[in-house]
């Protein structure tokens, strides 16, 4: 559960990744990049 990890949502975002924790698709507001 860290931010190198890329099964993690905050991983995703860190590594520029989409899956099923971080879809592209926009259905929550609360998915933002932040570092």
């Amino acid at each position: 559960m860290g931010k190198g990890d890329r099964r993690t949502k905050k991983g995703k975002i860190i590594k520029g990744s989409y899956g099923v924790s971080r879809p592209k698709k926009k259905n929550k507001p609360t998915v933002t990049e932040k570092k």
